[in-house]
């Protein structure tokens, strides 16, 4: 099934130019294009969602190099899942990457398995840190987990402008934990306002009685 050929670019600031990139994919008979002008930290990448949510089967995702498109290892990884689940290709010209050869597939693989060994030799660590903390009587708990961009995520998510698994992507938590934040963040909100409501009464109240 033959669909669009789109192409995905980033440039970190506003000031920086994109037609390196632009030139670089031109020759692929690129029919639709998807520009963002942000740091690859800043978790809302307006056109990079857009892309997300437009891609259907057949499609194929050129990007320059893999730093354009994503954060981390991790978050290059859910999204080349994404894009597989959807039989999206996802092709990046600097790595000489694409998903629906065997060679892709294998570094897909490769890929994978360093991000999971990464991540067991980091929980690992960190339990033998802990453990060496409560021996010494030092160990506290664990540290609240911080999130940049909290509220502008949250708010975001409130509009039903992203769904909670978009949410847990942008935090880079797993979706129980941004469940949580989420549904604190509202209640908090949702706090505000009542209290917010109440003063408005009160002084209402008050200035009733005043004029009486």
């Amino acid at each position: 099934m033959a669909g669009e050929t789109i192409a995905y670019v980033r440039v970190s600031t506003v000031e920086q130019n994109e037609e390196r990139q632009v030139e670089m994919l031109k020759k692929y008979g690129i029919t639709k294009w998807y520009i963002d002008k942000a740091s690859g930290k800043n978790v809302v990448r307006t056109e990079l969602q857009k892309l997300r949510e437009f891609v259907r089967e057949g499609d194929v995702v050129y990007v320059v190099d893999w730093s354009r498109l994503s954060r981390s290892v991790e978050d290059l990884l859910r999204l080349i899942q994404e894009f597989n689940g959807k039989s999206v290709k996802l092709i990046s010209l600097k790595e000489n990457f694409d998903t629906s050869t065997s060679m892709g597939k294998l570094m897909i693989t490769v890929i994978g398995a360093i991000y999971e060994f990464q991540r067991a030799y980091i929980l690992e660590a960190q339990a033998e840190g802990i453990e060496i903390a409560k021996q010494e009587g030092k160990y506290k708990g664990r540290k609240p987990i911080e999130v940049d961009n909290l509220s502008l995520i949250c708010e975001n998510w409130i509009k039903g402008e992203i769904t909670g698994t978009q949410a847990a992507e942008l935090m880079n938590v797993c979706r129980t934990t941004a469940y949580k934040k989420l549904k604190q963040y509202k209640e908090e909100k949702d706090n505000e306002k009542d209290e917010k409501t109440k003063s408005q009464h009160c002084l209402q109240g008050c200035d009733k009685v005043i004029n009486q």
